[in-house]
């Protein structure tokens, strides 16, 4: 067993989210068919450790749903795959 914690605590990404309205089936439905769950988004915001690779699906969802605008990775999580940031 590895001594990596799985439960990181709230992530930032539920903030911006919740201030923004934004539901996880918006991301859903915003990402190409198949792309990213409303599991692995309700993972992300309650701080659930996702893969890097995740992170970066879940970063891009949000990204297509509020475009133009734009967030970068370090606004929505505190840590990096199986590294704090």
């Amino acid at each position: 067993m590895s001594d990596i914690e799985m439960n990181v605590g709230v992530q930032p990404l539920d903030a911006i989210m919740t201030e923004r309205e934004v539901k996880n089936h918006d991301l859903v439905n915003a990402a190409p068919p198949g792309f990213i769950t409303h599991k692995q988004i309700q993972k992300g915001r309650k701080g659930r450790r996702l893969s890097m690779h995740m992170q970066d699906k879940v970063l891009d969802a949000l990204n297509a749903f509020i475009a133009p605008e734009s967030y970068e990775f370090k606004d929505l999580f505190n840590y990096r795959g199986k590294k704090p940031l």
